[in-house]
Order: structure tokens, then sequence, then C-alpha cells
């Protein structure tokens, strides 16, 4: 497919916009777009909607429950083809999609803005624009108050550009099949390391519960089948049998667990700090200062209880989903950086167990079910302190916790390689789509004269392999609606 510019371009004389199509219009939001706000006094509609990960999806009746209103006649109603906005605090949130695309009548929170395309133009055309604005960052030049909210002045006021009719058209029709295609292709790569990381994770499951003995041959360290035999029953309906000479212990008796409440907003009169916040743990095997940490605030005494030494782990302790509850990470350096809420920080107390074996452990299924039985919750799952303490891990000799984290670091090393190549693959792709976007809908590539299939069928829910960010969106999502 050739891509390649218009004939002629303008100025625009906006800076973010840059040259656009000489043929293009430039116009005010306020042409293009209004404010829709219809209450929904008297419960007229009872399907509520939420924003997540740029869809408008319906939220199921098992989520309705903690932060939501008293009565759902505050929310507003929206229709399909609607335009919805998440509006607040664009201070401490760079990272959530702000623009949705209504397709199912009912509710969603008075807090964002719900806009309607003017019958002259093209609604799915606005869309694709406004999403391009989203993802080249435009709305965070704009806002006001002291948590940077937008108002509907902002885009009453905001400069678009608007092709023909036409155009129009074929701009939503070639976005709709391009991004399809693209979702396709991640799809697959994501479905390629869930296969990685079921081989990593069986290497993990076998060394920590003891199913193979790892022997040091002359510097290499080889497994073999630990005989039936030398394993003895254990109460844990998990890790049923542990090896003779094996200690179990409860979390509590060899390390301290610490919850964090640390929330990313900044406050008047607290110290500066950088933030690891649950998707740097949910993401990330290993927290270092490659990372780019969440700026916030926090006090001198969370700052005391909770910065980040080289050993600590770091576990989500609430999620949306039952599986996401004690996905842990390990610190390999000392960091001015704390440990955010929705995570929990344990460190060791004795010399028994290493930092890196202990880390390994949580890792193992056995451990990690545990952990999820314990969590509390319908729609949101969260584990207590004394949950994580209670949780009961089987210690070998430290020489032989040295050799099974040797042994899993070695086998798992080529798999790692091969996730991070994958994930790479997917980043270059999500980077092509958004600049694909961003190119097409501001007039920086000429799609008039390229044939595009029939986009009718495209099930554009391929979509939700785009963008997600895996772990706090939804947590985020609810607490901007609260």
């Amino acid at each position: 497919m050739n891509l390649k510019p218009y004939p002629e371009y303008k100025d625009s004389g906006v800076a973010w916009l840059g040259d656009v199509p000489k043929h293009w219009e430039i116009v005010s939001g306020m042409a293009v777009i209004f404010e829709k706000q219809v209450k929904n006094t008297g419960m007229k509609e009872n399907t509520v909607l939420s924003l997540s990960y740029g869809r408008i999806v319906i939220k199921s009746q098992d989520k309705l429950h903690g932060l939501v209103p008293e009565s759902f006649e505050t929310y507003q109603i929206v229709e399909p083809g609607d335009i919805i906005i998440r509006s607040t605090d664009l201070q401490n949130d760079w990272t959530s999609l702000r623009v949705g695309k209504v397709k199912n009548k009912g509710i969603i929170t008075s807090a964002y803005l719900c806009l309607k395309v003017k019958g002259n133009l093209n609604g799915e055309f606005v869309y694709w624009l406004l999403h391009g604005f989203d993802l080249m960052k435009v709305f965070y030049g704009m806002g006001s108050g002291l948590r940077q909210n937008l108002s509907w002045i902002d885009f009453k006021r905001m400069p678009m550009v608007i092709p023909t009719e036409a155009e129009q058209t074929t701009v939503a029709q070639f976005l709709y099949h391009k991004t399809a295609q693209i979702a396709r292709f991640i799809k697959a790569k994501k479905r390629m390391i869930e296969l990685l990381k079921e081989q990593k994770q069986v290497i993990i499951n076998d060394a920590v519960a003891g199913k193979i003995v790892i022997k040091d041959e002359g510097g290499r360290l080889k497994a073999e089948k630990r005989p039936d035999s030398s394993f003895r029953p254990h109460p844990s309906s998990f890790l049923q049998t542990v090896p003779e000479g094996w200690e179990v212990r409860r979390l509590r008796t060899i390390a301290t667990v610490k919850p964090s409440g640390v929330d990313k907003k900044s406050h008047e009169g607290e110290l500066p700090v950088q933030l690891c916040n649950y998707v740097d743990v949910y993401k990330n095997q290993e927290i270092n200062s490659s990372l780019n940490f969440m700026k916030a605030t926090a006090t001198p005494e969370e700052i005391k209880n909770f910065t980040l030494i080289h050993g600590d782990i770091i576990i989500t302790k609430d999620s949306e989903t039952w599986d996401d509850i004690a996905v842990p990470a390990i610190v390999t350096e000392n960091m001015d950086v704390i440990c955010a809420y929705h995570l929990a920080l344990i460190r060791t107390t004795t010399q028994e167990i290493t930092n890196k074996y202990l880390y390994r452990a949580i890792s193992a299924d056995p451990i990690a079910d545990h952990f999820r039985v314990s969590a509390n919750g319908v729609t949101r799952f969260g584990l207590s302190q004394g949950a994580i303490k209670d949780v009961p891990i089987p210690i070998p000799s430290i020489q032989e916790q040295s050799q099974i984290v040797s042994y899993i670091e070695t086998k798992t090393a080529a798999i790692g390689k091969a996730i991070s190549r994958t994930e790479r693959e997917i980043a270059l792709m999500q980077e092509y789509r958004t600049r694909l976007i961003s190119d097409v809908v501001t007039g920086k590539i000429d799609v008039r004269d390229i044939k595009i299939p029939d986009v009718a069928g495209i099930d554009d829910t391929l979509d939700e392999s785009i963008d997600e960010p895996e772990g706090e969106e939804e947590l985020e999502t609810t607490e901007a609606e609260e």
C-alpha cells in the first residue's frame, strides 16, 4: 500500500496541527460538535456504561457495587453515535485513552463530557479525529483547575480540520480497515506471549514445588525428577506435598508485609516523590531505575515506610479480576521511589530465605492460587494484610534455594528474550497505529485513491487487543466516576 501526502498544503496556524491539505477547512469545535446534556431524571434508563480502554462498554450488574452513586439519576443519558470524553484529572493521568464512541443507549457518569456531531458531518470521521487528538496528547495542553479538568469551553474553541464529505467517509473506512488488521496482528502476538509464559511457568512451578532435584555438574545445572517417596504430605490444599527436609513457614515469620495507601495524587504540604504504581509491578518482573515512574507527593511517614530498597518484593493486592491478584516484582536496586496504593511491600526479615527465592516462590502457581483464594470481594478483589501474612512458603536449604533460582533464571532466559522480542513487536505496531491515525486525520497522508475493502463486516471488538494497559485501567476508571 503506497501511502503518500496530498499534493498541496497550507499552514494551519496551529503548532500541533502543522500543515494541512490546502482544500481542508480549519474550523472551531463549535462548528463540528455540540455538548449534549440529558440527565437521567426519573431513571428513564438503567443500562450503565463505562469508558474503559477507549471503549464505551456496558457495565454488568455484578460490577455495580462499591464506588457508585446512591442514585443513577445523577448520570446522563447517551445514545449510539455520541462521543464521550473523559474530561477529569489530566494532571495526574497521562496514559488513559479519553475518547470513546457510544454504541448502546444507556447512562454514564456526568463527570464526563458527551458530545454530539452536527448533522452535516460524518460522525465516524469526527470520532477518529478526536481519537487522533487523544493519541497525540493534544488535550493535555488544555483544561483548568487544580487537577486540570476539561470543559465544553475547551472543545468549542479547539481548532479542527474538516475534509470534503467524501473524504470524511474514506478516512473513516480506511482507519477501520487498517486498525482491524493491526488488532488481528497484535491479538496473534499476545497469544504467542501467553504460550511462552505457560512454558516459563511450568519451569518455575516444578522448581519451587520441589518436583525436580537440581544438581550442579561441572558448572552446569541439571534437573532430575524427585522420587515420589521423598515427599511428605502438607495440609495446604495448594502445596499438597513438600520434599522431605523442606520447611513450610507462614510469610509472617520470614518477612514484613506493608500494604501501601500512597495514592497517585499531589497534595499540598506533602513532599514530592516518584511512585512505583500498579502497572509498573504488573508489567515488569524487576523494578529498577530504568522505569519511568509517576510523580506525586507523600508524607514523611509514608516515605519512611514505603521507600524501595534492593531485594524488596512488591505484589498487586487489589484487582478487578481474580487472576491478577498477587502478581509479584522484585526491586533490584536501592531507589528514592515509593510503593503506591493497590500494592503491598514485602521485605524479608531472616537469613533463612533469600529475596530472589521468595520472589520465585510467590510466582509459583500453588502459592499464587493460595493468595487468590484468600482475596475478598465480589466485583473487586483485595488481599488483607493478614491474608498475605498467612500464605505458606516452602523453604529448602539456602544452597538449594540458590540452585533453584539459578536453574529458573537459566532455563527461562531464552523464553524471556522471546517474550521481550514479541512485546517489542507489539509496541512497534501500536506506535505505528498511533502515528497512522494521527497522520490520516490531520491530512499528512492522502487515502483518497486507496482501494478499501468493505468495512461493514469488520468486528471492531478486535480493537480490544489495542492500547490495553492490563491491570489498572478499570480501577482508575471506577475512581474517576466516584
